[in-house]
């Protein structure tokens, strides 16, 4: 397999700027207060001078340093928190975002994809958005996901996992009304979905045979027709297709029963149907460790599971227990991905 945009060696994991008015910037300089602790090494694009002034309104002894390339962070990890400069070009002010922002923050984006690409990036790890500044500048797409598709070059979106040790969730449909998912699913995008989710699981986990467990749209998974004929037309045919791609599939399930920790003992993935069946159970589990992650693309890229906080923003009242989970998990999820490509 050609090494072409392989990361290199030296290649550091990326974090991105985020919303400048919520709690991204406290974040970073948290997580990197906390390098002793396994935090694997990062760089931030983000605006030097702005997260040095934060480090000192918050009373963090986090130093801040300009790096020129990707490939100084290592060096500069131990003592300082390196940052590939992006200039906000407008003041950003805790808890109250703005358009003015917004081309920063979309650059920030654009360069870890392009860097990611151009292996000089092990990984990409996003800090989140707040999506209607950006609207307002012009952005064109829903979210983080689909603009880093789009950046990738790939024809068709690339699929959404919650990961946390102790489950990882899939959802086949992701921000839609509920009364809109019945006419949103098809075989066809279970099938699409679930084989991503299987692949991703092979080469990027490590694990060799991936399981998926398929839940039902509805209660009891229709009960043989009489609660919807969903399970029975669409999510079953979709089950049968993965089978014989070769992939190890079973339901669909009832959701209701699919997510104790017996049941999570006999799948690697389970792939729902729609967004609460696949989020409520996870932040149930793992509220302040699971990890947003995008399968799919040509580069590793996970989020914290949280939003930009903006009532917290400023405070110095931010956790960053999820930015270390999506740290470490992009860190081991390059590393599954270097082996797999040795392998190939």
């Amino acid at each position: 397999m050609s090494d072409e945009g392989a990361p290199r060696s030296e290649a550091p994991l990326l974090l991105t700027m985020g919303e400048p008015a919520g709690i991204g910037g406290e974040i970073a300089l948290k997580a990197w207060l906390r390098r002793g602790e396994g935090v694997p090494a990062f760089a931030a694009i983000d605006d030097p001078d702005r997260l040095a002034a934060l480090a000192a309104a918050l009373g963090l002894a986090a130093p801040v340093r300009a790096i020129a390339a990707p490939g100084e962070a290592a060096a500069v990890f131990p003592a300082a928190l390196p940052v590939l400069a992006q200039r906000l070009g407008a003041p950003a002010v805790a808890g109250r975002p703005s358009a003015a922002t917004a081309a920063a923050v979309i650059a920030s984006i654009e360069r870890a994809a392009k860097l990611a690409l151009a292996g000089e990036a092990a990984a990409i790890v996003t800090n989140p958005i707040q999506k209607k500044p950006l609207y307002d500048a012009g952005f064109a797409h829903p979210g983080h996901t689909e603009f880093l598709g789009a950046l990738a070059g790939l024809s068709a979106p690339p699929a959404m996992m919650l990961a946390a040790d102790e489950l990882r969730v899939v959802p086949v449909t992701i921000h839609r009304p509920l009364a809109e998912v019945p006419r949103a699913l098809s075989t066809a995008e279970i099938v699409r979905i679930g084989t991503i989710a299987a692949a991703a699981l092979a080469r990027d986990f490590g694990i060799a045979k991936p399981r998926l467990a398929v839940a039902g749209l509805n209660p009891h998974a229709g009960e043989a027709g009489s609660l919807g004929d969903e399970d029975e037309t669409i999510v079953a045919p979709a089950v049968d297709a993965l089978r014989g791609a070769g992939i190890d599939a079973v339901g669909p399930l009832p959701a209701d029963t699919m997510f104790h920790a017996a049941a999570r003992a006999r799948y690697d993935a389970a792939l729902c149907m729609y967004h609460d069946q696949a989020l409520i159970p996870i932040k149930t589990l793992a509220f302040d460790r699971a990890v947003n992650v995008t399968l799919g693309l040509p580069f590793v890229r996970t989020s914290p599971d949280h939003g930009t906080a903006l009532d917290i923003a400023g405070k110095g009242l931010a956790d960053p227990t999820s930015l270390i989970a999506a740290l470490r998990m992009a860190a081991a999820m390059a590393r599954c991905r270097r082996a797999a490509r040795a392998r190939a």
